[in-house]
């Protein structure tokens, strides 16, 4: 290990530390890496409130919106695999997305967060997963596609399954494991296999004991009606964290914010994609 990592690990280690001593950090992980060589790999605190369950090497947890940038390899992995171009047109191979002012939106705006489809305003259940298709591809456009960005917190991982599914004639779930998890001995999952679930380190909402920022959009968020609540109440359902925490819930393969895995593996595969792609002697 170089002296320059030895000095950033003597420089964070008791940060980290800080976050259970005097912070109150139930557990975490972190993990670093350098062109691909890992050079920090902590582990602290516990699994679970009643701090009986250390967080070890064999924890994995939710990567929350994380898992948003696994689908977004996957489907550029599938279009690179096939050679197309981010400027096509997403109805070319999604044909009944095309309806309702979206004929126009290009797979490189549905992946960039500019179609402006971030909420819906029909109801539609997040666990069922045909319903959601459904209501995006009836949906119209809450800005001219193309014009501006808004993030789709929860419609994305949607949009982007369904893309693969065409073009690949599989989920992302089954696409991220065979294409990238195994090949590269990655411990995350979109979608948990059930006997997986003993691993899980429990997930429980935040208390921060103060006003949460940005105000403007903590406000906005709180507000019914307006586009930041829809943006992250549409499609309907799991919206308490407790939610997170049911084992069918965790096998669902939400790849908007479903992921489970360990922060080592997350930061393996981007530590892949950092490097070119190369990865021990293969690309």
């Amino acid at each position: 290990m170089s002296l320059d990592a030895v000095n950033l690990q003597d420089r964070l280690q008791p940060l980290f530390r800080e976050n259970f001593s005097r912070l109150g950090e139930l557990g975490a992980a972190v993990s670093v890496w350098k062109r691909a060589e890992e050079i920090i790999d902590w582990k602290g605190g516990f699994r679970d409130a009643h701090r009986v369950t250390p967080w070890t090497n064999e924890t994995i947890v939710l990567l929350w919106s994380a898992t948003k940038g696994l689908g977004s390899a996957c489907l550029l992995h599938v279009l690179q695999e096939q050679k197309i171009d981010l400027d096509r047109r997403v109805a070319e191979f999604w044909p009944d997305f095309g309806q309702a002012g979206k004929a126009a939106i290009t797979i490189g705006q549905l992946l960039s967060h500019q179609a402006g489809l971030c909420a819906l305003d029909e109801s539609a259940d997040i666990l069922n997963y045909q319903e959601v298709i459904g209501a995006l591809e009836r949906q119209t456009p809450l800005w001219p596609p193309g014009s501006a960005h808004g993030y789709h917190a929860r419609t994305f991982g949607f949009l982007v399954d369904e893309l693969v599914r065409r073009l690949a004639l599989r989920s992302v779930s089954e696409y991220w494991r065979e294409v990238f998890a195994l090949p590269l001995g990655l411990d995350i999952w979109i979608g948990l296999p059930l006997e997986q679930n003993f691993r899980v380190a429990v997930m429980y909402a935040a208390r921060t004991g103060k006003v949460p920022e940005p105000a403007a959009f903590y406000r906005q968020l709180m507000e019914p009606g307006t586009l930041a609540r829809r943006t992250f109440s549409s499609p309907r359902g799991l919206h308490s964290v407790s939610a997170l925490n049911a084992a069918a819930v965790r096998a669902e393969g939400i790849v908007s914010f479903g992921g489970i895995g360990s922060g080592r593996a997350l930061a393996k595969f981007y530590a892949m994609l950092a490097n070119g792609g190369q990865w021990e002697g293969r690309r």
